[in-house]
């Protein structure tokens, strides 16, 4: 648990399979007004990104337009941790594989930020970047090696060259 100072920002990015209109993808298309509205009802949810047609999918994230985002804040990772391992979030993450590649670099990445701030595309594009290049560090972390809330100052150096677009 946090405090009323800070919130959890998550992000995870996947690669379609196929096109959203695709049958491929039908199950995953049809849950998604249903897990976003359960997300939005869920103890501890904040805010979700999400454009004017109600959900992420038309929001491009690293220039690909096979990849897909999900961004939200929460009130702690107690509550994001609730969320996704119950009803339909939790049926949909066991069918992921039938959805989405599976992707050598990491694809999800948690942060702290400032009550009331709610995270941009570019933002969360930085800290999966700099979680790929760093690890776990309290800039960008898992909810397997997570971090309390405070400082969050990146670790300087270089992005090896590529990380954004090697999906």
């Amino acid at each position: 648990m946090t405090d009323a100072v800070h919130e959890l920002a998550q992000v995870n990015i996947a690669r379609l399979k196929a096109p959203l209109e695709s049958p491929q993808l039908k199950d995953f298309v049809d849950a998604l007004d249903p897990v976003n509205a359960a997300a939005d009802a869920a103890e501890g949810f904040v805010w979700r990104l999400q454009s004017e047609a109600g959900d992420a999918t038309d929001i491009p994230v690293f220039g690909d337009s096979w990849l897909i985002i999900n961004m939200s804040v929460w009130r702690d990772g107690d509550a994001l941790t609730a969320f996704m391992y119950q009803g339909r979030h939790r049926e949909m993450l066991s069918r992921r594989r039938e959805w989405f590649e599976r992707l050598a670099e990491a694809v999800t990445t948690l942060w702290w930020v400032p009550a009331g701030h709610r995270p941009t595309v570019a933002e969360a594009e930085s800290r999966l970047l700099h979680l790929r290049t760093h690890g776990p560090t309290p800039y960008a972390f898992t909810l397997r090696t997570s971090f309390p809330a405070g400082a969050t100052a990146p670790v300087t150096g270089e992005v090896p060259e590529g990380l954004g677009c090697s999906l």
